[in-house]
């Protein structure tokens, strides 16, 4: 009990590293809250004009997603974690990523931590949710649009692939917890005011 625990506390505070804030520190950049739409993700910090901060910031983000769901399933039979705890983990990370405990619970909206989390849950799952972003994102030029068709389709992708019920569960979670965070751009998106990718 203690073991399964400890490990999705682990994922909370591995979630917790704010990548944009980070790769913009380095950088000698802004903090990514403090310009644009204030949230600390790739999407953001791209608006600042530095690409490669941008493709840093998605990379760190999705890795950590991954790299938590990873190490849990590495360790699922040493430390004998059941496939709920699994999920638990998957869901640990992005709460993280949201309210991070190292940056004053000031969170980004999740998008790529998700994407990290499918990965590490099932690549084909993570793998039609990228596709159907990358639609999106070409098409309409709106990356909140994007994000929030692929975070509906995930749940449904989830159980196509038949996938473990408690990942699925987490997965609806997951879902649930980024169009949350996506409240404004939907309340923008509906009054046709969400700004495009790149503005």
């Amino acid at each position: 009990m203690l073991a399964n625990l400890l490990v999705i506390l682990a994922a909370y505070l591995l979630g917790s590293l704010s990548f944009a804030v980070i790769v913009s520190k380095f950088y000698g950049m802004d903090d990514p809250r403090t310009y644009g739409s204030g949230n600390p993700g790739a999407t953001n910090v791209l608006r600042s004009g530095k690409k490669k901060a941008a493709a840093l910031t998605l990379l760190g983000d999705a890795l950590k997603g991954l790299v938590a769901v990873w190490l849990a399933l590495a360790l699922q039979d040493t430390l004998d974690l059941s496939d709920g705890t699994i999920a638990a983990v998957a869901v640990a990370v992005l709460i993280g990523h949201m309210w991070p405990v190292f940056f004053g619970f000031k969170g980004g909206k999740g998008v790529a931590t998700a994407l990290g989390v499918l990965l590490g849950l099932s690549w084909p799952v993570a793998l039609v949710c990228a596709a159907v972003w990358l639609v999106m994102a070409f098409g309409f030029k709106v990356s909140s649009l994007a994000a929030l068709v692929a975070t509906l389709i995930s749940p449904l992708a989830a159980w196509f692939f038949d996938l473990p019920g408690s990942w699925i569960l987490a997965i609806v979670i997951i879902a649930a917890l980024v169009l949350y965070r996506h409240r404004s751009n939907i309340e923008n998106l509906l009054q046709g005011k969400e700004g495009k990718i790149g503005s």
